[in-house]
């Protein structure tokens, strides 16, 4: 698993899987999922992430 944070965005990629997203689904305004051509997830993207993801920025 590898997390990315974009300080100019303040949001947090996650990447479950180092395969070409298919498909991102809203969850809401804030998180999205990537998925592969077979649905499984391999990606979260957290926009807003301090207070969305209830982290610091220490815990990067």
């Amino acid at each position: 698993m590898k997390l990315k944070y974009f300080e100019d965005t303040d949001t947090i990629l996650l990447e479950f899987a180092e395969q070409p997203v298919f498909e991102t689904k809203e969850i809401n305004e804030n998180i999205y999922l990537n998925l592969d051509a077979n649905g499984n997830l391999i990606g979260m993207t957290i926009e807003h992430a301090l207070s969305q993801a209830n982290i610091n920025e220490a815990g990067l």
